[in-house]
């Protein structure tokens, strides 16, 4: 039976990707278990299933091929689910009835389990005339927040919040108001932000010259493209967002250029697609075909590459007629082009077991090598399986060949697919891979650099009880397994020492022989300067890159790098996309007596008013909620009032930063309506509740804002624990460790991911 290489990664297993019955009973009683059910599933649409069961999991087993998620969550399970782990949704129409069609489309892709991307530049601007009704429209940015609301109340598949990437042109009248909406730290937060950028756009920023925005053939505004362009890069450089996606470069570089028009990307943008187009995802393991790690003959095991992704590329092609899909669209989409994204994780890994400095010149030339390799392969198998069940619906051969990627593919690849067609429009990508990267031992992941060699982090137990275990990066286990307490050679890189260009060489030299794109985030210290920053675009724009996102710490999302000064080796708790497995700290113990005030709160339509008290606990001088009573005497609250004060005290005894309880309690709209309270519109009663905890939270210097005016406790202080916060906490555990982790925000401490 396999061992897991340290308990939290059994811990990912059992709580994300073990099959259970409803009950919560396992059906998979070992992760063999599982690597048999999905190697079964996938098998069953061969024509002869028992001939290709066994080498799928073969594939599986010792965590060599990692597929996404979805697949290892659903796969063989019989759940209605999809297997896809990305979607781009339909065009947004400029119309009332068709916005709202497609926010309803959204929130069953949501439902399903499917991370969406949409492109709002289709929507008229705000000001503009809405003929017939006399009404001058109120803009995307406007839509997005409803879309927002959405994301917040649908839980999707296997207990995630949803994910949702937003994009707009850089030609949209509205791009300034999109640049800069995450300037508002509670707006928009289940959405990644992205700028659509034109091959035009790019060469005005560079002749200075005058841009022009417009929507439906009228020029709204002229403004100079390198102001527009300074106003990505400061909000950017101060907020994390927007990224930034060459778009003309994409459609230009696309197989299916003939047949489609990309205009948005999957949430973490790897995978730039189609109106309604889907794309499921699979990772080969580079850290484990390894040969002699450390030793004088390490090397990439190449024949073993290539049979692993022959392999893999057919349990692939066999995931789009396996899966199910929220919409009859996707589904359709799917099947005529049979897009896959084949990746990596553990590059940053295996470049240290053959000796590489992850950055340097001769890396990413190694990294460029492998990857030619594996795209060989998938389009040879890809190639075969044409041979063997034909080529995807919508191949046209002369288009196909004319497509700027292929016009670079190897001749003998070319005069294949020319002879006998291909299985799969496109087959490569590189996306996140947190969770399944930690699950398969905490190899480095994606082809991201290691983030710490070695961190300590509090596992769940079975029993309800936690324990801290030390984590160490696969890389350095397999070094101390041989090498004892020998010190790490000096090749030995983690994403603390790295240059931000050194990141980009990495991008640049991987997306060469990538398919679609790559999730992966360029790290910048804080102190970093504007223009070094702004250097870092032009970069990935000049060696060819597809996009880029960076993230250098900021007030409202924190600081990406935190070290333990005591560990001799970088310590951080490492990023993890994806991780619902939620590890919290203790909760505080009770005093005696606690002070605390009451507010009453009279709501329209109910009789009687509700009695809301909170009370602080004092901590280092500092005065930090503890718990909340809620009373009324109208019995049609009572289960209600009473459920809502035991979770919010629990969380608050729970320590961290708490105002998200806030943030959540005031995005409650009731069906029924609101009503208006001291001149203001108030959504709904538990909106009303979050905003007596906001007042009360201000009053006591919990957190920045005009209070309710009352008595404040003279020793009260904006909270410190610890340290001072630095940007937002994380909703899960409270600590102050939100990073963007491969285009989504991550907390190192719990692994709790928007994106997940």
């Amino acid at each position: 039976m396999t061992r897991f290489a340290a308990p939290i990664a059994e811990s990912i297993w059992d709580m994300k990707y073990r099959f259970k019955e409803a009950d919560g009973t396992p059906v998979d009683g070992s992760v063999e278990d599982s690597w048999r059910r999905i190697a079964r599933a996938l098998a069953e649409t061969e024509a002869d299933p028992a001939r290709w069961e066994q080498p799928f999991y073969d594939a599986l087993e010792d965590f060599k091929f990692l597929p996404a998620g979805r697949i290892t969550a659903g796969a063989g399970t019989g759940r209605s689910v999809t297997l896809f782990n990305c979607f781009v949704m339909g065009t947004i129409p400029d119309t009332m009835p068709g916005i709202f069609d497609a926010l309803k489309e959204a929130a069953v892709t949501m439902q399903q389990g499917g991370g969406i991307g949409y492109d709002f530049s289709t929507i008229r601007p705000r000001g503009a005339e809405v003929k017939g009704v006399a009404a001058d429209a109120s803009g995307p940015l406007s839509f997005m927040d409803v879309w927002d609301a959405m994301c917040r109340t649908i839980m999707s598949a296997g207990s995630r919040r949803g994910a949702m990437m937003a994009v707009m042109r850089c030609d949209h009248p509205d791009i300034e108001t999109f640049i800069e909406a995450k300037r508002d730290p509670a707006r928009l937060r289940m959405f990644n932000l992205s700028v659509l950028v034109t091959d035009a756009f790019m060469a005005a920023v560079k002749a200075d010259a005058p841009w022009d925005l417009v929507f439906d053939g009228r020029v709204y505004r002229t403004l100079q493209a390198r102001d527009l362009w300074n106003r990505i890069m400061r909000s950017t450089y101060d907020y994390a967002e927007p990224g930034v996606i060459f778009i003309d470069r994409i459609n230009a570089a696309n197989n299916l250029g003939y047949a489609e028009t990309i205009a948005a990307t999957n949430p973490c943008g790897e995978q730039p697609l189609p109106p309604y187009g889907a794309c499921l995802l699979g990772s080969v393991n580079l850290a484990r075909l390894v040969s002699d790690p450390f030793g004088k003959g390490a090397a990439l095991d190449m024949a073993a590459l290539d049979r692993l992704v022959r392999v893999a590329v057919r349990m692939m092609d066999n995931t789009v007629d396996a899966s199910g899909f929220p919409l009859p669209q996707q589904a359709q989409e799917a099947q005529a082009k049979r897009r896959i994204g084949l990746g990596v994780t553990g590059l940053a890994d295996a470049l240290l077991m053959v000796g590489q400095r992850y950055g340097s010149e001769a890396a990413a030339k190694l990294t460029g090598d492998w990857m030619h390799a594996i795209a060989r392969s998938a389009y040879l198998a890809s190639v075969d399986l044409a041979k063997e069940k034909g080529a995807f619906p919508l191949f046209d051969a002369k288009a196909y060949l004319a497509s700027g990627n292929m016009q670079g593919m190897d001749e003998d690849i070319r005069a294949a697919v020319a002879q006998h067609g291909i299985r799969n429009a496109l087959l490569t990508s590189i996306a996140p891979t947190g969770t399944i990267s930690l699950y398969a031992g905490n190899v480095s992941s994606g082809i991201e650099p290691v983030f710490a060699f070695a961190y300590t982090r509090k596992v769940l137990q079975k029993d309800g009880s936690r324990t801290e275990e030390e984590v160490v990066d696969y890389a350095v286990r397999l070094w101390r397994e041989k090498f004892g307490d020998a010190p790490l050679p000096a090749h030995f890189v983690d994403a603390q020492t790295l240059a931000p260009q050194d990141h980009v060489r990495m991008q640049a030299a991987a997306q060469r022989w990538i398919d679609s794109s790559i999730s992966k985030t360029i790290n910048c210290p804080a102190d970093i300067s504007f223009d070094a920053f702004q250097d870092v675009y032009m970069a990935a724009w000049d060696q060819g890159c597809k996009g880029c996102t960076t993230y250098r710490p900021n007030d409202v999302t924190g600081s990406v790098l935190t070290v333990s000064e005591q560990a001799e080796t970088p310590a951080a708790a490492q990023p993890q996309t994806g991780g619902e497995v939620v590890y919290l700290s203790e909760p505080l113990d009770r005093p005696a007596a606690l002070e605390g005030q009451t507010f009453k709160v009279k709501w329209p339509g109910s009789e009687h008013a509700l009695y809301i008290t909170i009370n602080d606990i004092v901590i280092s001088g500092h005065r930090r909620p503890f718990e909340v009573f809620i009373n009324s005497k109208n019995m049609e609250h009572f289960a209600w009032t009473v459920a809502l004060t035991r979770m919010i005290s629990a969380v608050f005894r729970r320590g961290g930063d708490i105002s998200f309880v806030v943030e959540e309690l005031k995005a409650v709209f009731d069906p029924r309506g609101g009503a208006w309270m001291q001149g203001k519109y108030v959504p709904s009663i538990l909106a009303a509740i979050g905003g007596v905890i906001e007042r009360h939270l201000i009053d006591i210097g919990f957190i920045e804002g005009e209070g309710l005016g009352l008595k404040s406790d003279p020793k009260a202080e904006l909270l410190v624990v610890g340290g001072a916060p630095k940007g937002k906490a994380c909703p899960s555990c409270g600590a102050y460790e939100m990073r963007m982790v491969e285009g989504c925000m991550t907390c190192g401490s719990c692994g709790h991911s928007k994106c997940g």
